[in-house]
């Protein structure tokens, strides 16, 4: 058994440390382990079968692989924490997704090889361990074997820090920027009495996407579930952009744009879980204005 940490405990770190927790021991820190969700945390930690520490320090003592999961606003500042007290022979995986740019920051506290950029190249759920893991810097040869080897999904993508992070930022202009289209583009189409024949001739130009089927729904729910955290990443993908020169404009744009979606519906008093099973429509009438 391998001694493992994640270092938050939200979606992709608690399905990652749960599905680990299998085969390996688990241990757990958030900092909404020391505010009013305490006693939630402890009850995910627990179903989860992983331990929850009471400190950063504690949940890294020992720990051979400390996995980051934080939101992309915290990374640096988690990295910056959790650097001092590593021991040799430890090493930091740096899941969060960042301009290449930052994890280099990161990876300067750190003692020399054990700072590891890790870039999650599909949303965790629902392949969970088999999501595709990109690995770079100059242990990503070692360290893909061994996530490999724990039945992660994970090969090696560059020997230098930064790279793989680059893969993924320049993937979200794509990704996040059409989630952002979609909502746009069929809550309008809502209003309008069109929605059927914009998305028919959507699927009509772009058959092979599914904008007949389920596609719009999960481009849209993706906003409304995460939208605020992928606000975040976005600014750090205008942030790779201005790095090499580019405005980002697009990608401005996305960010105020998936942030927009979970803003309303926090006015309304709409949750995302209320809504299961999502229906991207009953989301729009309750949001409308």
């Amino acid at each position: 058994m391998t001694a493992i940490t994640f270092i938050g405990f939200g979606e992709a770190g608690g399905i990652f440390a749960s599905e680990l927790a299998r085969d390996h021991a688990v241990t757990v820190w958030d900092c909404k382990l020391s505010g009013a969700e305490r006693e939630p945390m402890l009850t995910k930690a627990r179903q989860a079968g992983v331990r929850a520490a009471g400190s950063l320090a504690e949940a890294l003592e020992g720990a051979a692989l400390v996995f980051s999961t934080v939101t992309a606003g915290s990374a640096l500042d988690v990295a910056q924490q959790a650097a001092p007290l590593l021991t040799a022979g430890q090493y930091f995986l740096d899941l969060n997704s960042v301009a290449p740019q930052t994890k280099r920051d990161a990876a300067r506290h750190f003692l020399p090889g054990a700072y590891v950029d890790v870039a999650v190249m599909a949303p965790v759920p629902p392949a969970r361990r088999k999501s595709p893991l990109l690995v770079g810097g100059p242990q990503a040869e070692a360290i893909a074997s061994v996530l490999s080897a724990m039945g992660l999904n994970a090969r090696s993508g560059a020997d230098e820090i930064g790279k793989v992070s680059a893969i993924k930022m320049c993937r979200s202009v794509m990704i996040k920027g059409l989630e952002a289209l979609t909502t746009e583009c069929l809550f309008a189409a809502r209003e309008y009495g069109v929605e059927e024949e914009v998305l028919a001739s959507l699927h009509a130009s772009f058959p092979s996407l599914g904008w007949n089927g389920e596609f719009p729904g999960y481009l849209i729910g993706r906003v409304a579930e995460h939208g605020i955290r992928r606000s975040e990443e976005m600014e750090e993908v205008v942030k790779t952009l201005r790095d090499v020169g580019g405005d980002g404009v697009m990608s401005q744009a996305t960010v105020q744009a998936q942030r927009q979606l979970p803003e309303k519906m926090a006015e309304r008093g709409v949750s995302y879980a209320a809504l299961a099973p999502f229906v991207w429509q009953v989301l729009a009438g309750k949001v409308k204005g």
